[in-house]
């Protein structure tokens, strides 16, 4: 496949969604590395993709501390609607990193594109029933586990993506058959009404639209996440491989504030539901009430191969994804 059809192809993809809902481009075009203009030429100006999201919070939050100037970074925050527009961003020299969930990078990588995570994002909280993400079913449904999902209609925000694959994993885990479910395209945003319309038969749904539904009478039947593990890790922020071997200061640099910015995150929730209210319209009773993800450095390569095995099991992947390939 030649590159600019792979391109293309990506562009049809998404990101996860609260991890990456829809699709979209840059909110302002260009990019690339350069030096910031009047009154801070000393500092690297860096463009980052991201989605207006929780899971993006740590960045915002490590810009406003100072931990990317510490650097010699200026951050150019890019945000994107979902992910049409990251990888492509990324491999078009737009974004010099860019925010991802981990299976967007995985297909990307399986189809030739050369690109590798730099810095965590977001990852479970490992708690069932307190997770960032869940299939809800409404009152009085007769599914009460996974495996009651065989032969039913879920709603998942992209298909072949992250959803769609860890809910067919925890359903055969739980003695379903998951080539049994059809999986329908519905954006987080609109899932508390196709639920409540019936129009699908269960939901899979992320923060800060979970806890919506869940209030309109909704019942979790499964955290996905993590019972697919209670240590995956969601997203990331990733480059091209070409930028982390010719840019090695650089990326040193970004990750360095990265995993400040994830620790901050992690140690100040407060912090964290106070800044996503500077970058969302999500009002400040909803962020108050809201699951907030686990922010953390590292990277679980367990919970990352049992994603990898998982998707190519169910054929989002053409072949497992090697954890050295893809994670710093």
């Amino acid at each position: 496949m030649k590159r600019r059809t792979v391109i293309a192809a990506l562009a049809a993809a998404s990101v996860l969604g609260l991890s990456a809902c829809g699709s979209g481009s840059p909110s302002s075009p260009g990019g690339g590395t350069s030096t910031a203009g009047a009154g801070s030429s000393e500092l690297t100006k860096v463009s980052v993709g991201v989605i207006p999201i929780v899971d993006c919070a740590p960045i915002y939050l490590g810009d406003k501390q100072g931990f990317f100037k510490d650097e010699g970074l200026q951050l150019d925050i890019q945000t994107a609607t979902g992910g049409a527009a990251i990888v492509p961003g990324v491999v078009s020299g737009s974004f010099d990193f860019a925010f991802s969930n981990l299976i967007s990078v995985m297909v990307a990588k399986d189809k030739g594109l050369d690109l590798k995570f730099v810095a965590n994002g977001a990852s479970t909280t490992g708690e069932k029933g307190k997770d960032i993400g869940g299939v809800v079913v409404p009152a009085g449904s007769p599914i009460k586990a996974p495996k009651d999902l065989a032969g039913k209609t879920v709603s998942v925000n992209n298909l072949s993506n992250i959803g769609d694959t860890t809910i067919k994993s925890i359903i055969e885990k739980d003695g379903g058959d998951p080539a049994s479910v059809k999986f329908v395209e519905v954006a987080f945003p609109d899932a508390p009404a196709a639920l409540a319309n019936k129009q699908v038969d269960a939901a899979w749904i992320l923060e800060p639209f979970l806890s919506k539904a869940v209030s309109e009478g909704g019942t979790i039947v499964s955290s996905n996440f993590v019972e697919m593990s209670p240590e995956l890790d969601i997203a990331g922020y990733f480059t091209k491989s070409d930028t982390i071997k010719g840019k090695a200061d650089l990326t040193a640099k970004f990750t360095r504030a990265m995993n400040k910015s994830l620790e901050y995150a992690q140690e100040h929730p407060q912090e964290v539901r106070d800044i996503v209210g500077t970058y969302t319209k999500i009002d400040e009773a909803t962020r108050a009430k809201m699951i907030l993800p686990r922010y953390r450095v590292e990277f679980n390569k367990d919970a990352f191969k049992t994603l990898g095995d998982a998707a190519a099991k169910y054929g989002t992947l053409a072949k497992s994804p090697s954890a050295g390939d893809l994670l710093p």
